[in-house]
């Protein structure tokens, strides 16, 4: 394609994009649909962009390109300076940039745990044969009155949060990484995690001990499961972008998504350590079960609404 043809073929999105930051610029946030369009026409024009300064070097395109996708970078990450390209920026801008492009992938995520672990947890709670072929009624007992609530006491608190951060990370890669593979192994991963889940639910309700599965569950598990949503979620949209790559070439939009899901797998660290922390130094402590469940939920409060502040269109 000459360069004419390039320009005709292409130009009706450029200006579509250049509408989009208008319409941002003006008025913040934009609807999700807008904002979902902004960024695929940005994807789209900075994959142009490359292809004008290598294939047609010609400066007025070039120039005309790069003023289109600066401005649609800078609605959609925030402006930067020279130092504001740090740690600072990955935080405030690109890592729930990247979240939310992920958030219907991550609401399958939940589903894909949440379906299995509600089925679990019913099905045990209300079937004595169920429960019987789970395990005989002193191995039940003794996990629902001793054992599971040990566990969270049965190293150091640092020793233990260390342990159970790293093993967190390690199941969000997995979940991530997993999702190259047609998003089966990715499905896999979040469905086992939820049945088992559910299971524990499950013996701990057919033993009228619900509430107190909840005391030891939730100071960590809200921030922990949210964060293993995400990182599903992010294996997930990979997966679908290797079926399904829409209008541009599989390798462009494997890559694209590639990054965005790294960004993710990253920024998650720091969700999985605040989570070990809780789990090492809050879950089996002596507080009392308010004041654990109250620290789980301020600290998944403080999480999500970071993330939907810090979303775009609202930075």
């Amino acid at each position: 394609m000459d360069i004419d043809g390039f320009i005709s073929s292409h130009r009706p999105g450029w200006d579509r994009l250049s509408d989009l930051v208008a319409a941002g610029e003006r008025r913040r946030p934009l609807p999700a649909t807008e904002i979902d369009e902004l960024i695929r026409h940005y994807e789209r024009t900075s994959t142009h962009l490359s292809i004008a300064r290598t294939r047609y070097a010609d400066p007025a395109l070039t120039a005309d390109l790069t003023r289109r996708v600066g401005r649609a970078r800078a609605l959609i990450y925030g402006s930067r300076t020279g130092t504001w390209r740090d740690a600072g920026a990955f935080v405030t801008d690109e890592f729930p940039a990247a979240v939310w492009h992920a958030r219907h992938a991550i609401a399958v995520s939940f589903l894909l745990f949440m379906v299995p672990a509600t089925i679990m947890a019913v099905w045990l709670a209300n079937s004595p044969r169920a429960l019987d072929v789970a395990a005989p009624p002193a191995l039940r007992a003794a996990y629902v009155e001793r054992d599971f609530a040990e566990y969270y006491t049965s190293q150091p608190s640092a020793q233990f949060a260390s342990l159970v951060t790293t093993n967190n990370i390690r199941v969000s890669i997995f979940a991530f990484a997993g999702g190259i593979l047609a998003c089966i192994p990715t499905a896999l991963v979040m469905i086992s995690n939820g049945a088992n889940g559910g299971a524990a639910a499950g013996l701990f309700a057919a033993a009228g001990e619900l509430p107190r599965f909840w005391g030891l569950i939730l100071p960590h598990g809200l921030l922990e499961l949210t964060a293993v949503f995400i990182a599903g979620g992010a294996g997930l949209r990979l997966g679908w972008t290797l079926i399904d790559p829409g209008d541009l070439p599989r390798s462009v939009a494997l890559a694209a998504e590639g990054r965005r899901s790294i960004v993710i797998v990253i920024g998650l660290i720091a969700a999985f350590l605040l989570a070990g922390l809780v789990e090492g130094f809050v879950t089996g402590s002596a507080l009392p079960t308010w004041a654990r469940v109250g620290i789980g939920i301020a600290v998944e409060a403080t999480f999500v609404g970071y993330l939907l502040l810090r979303r775009p269109g609202r930075a």
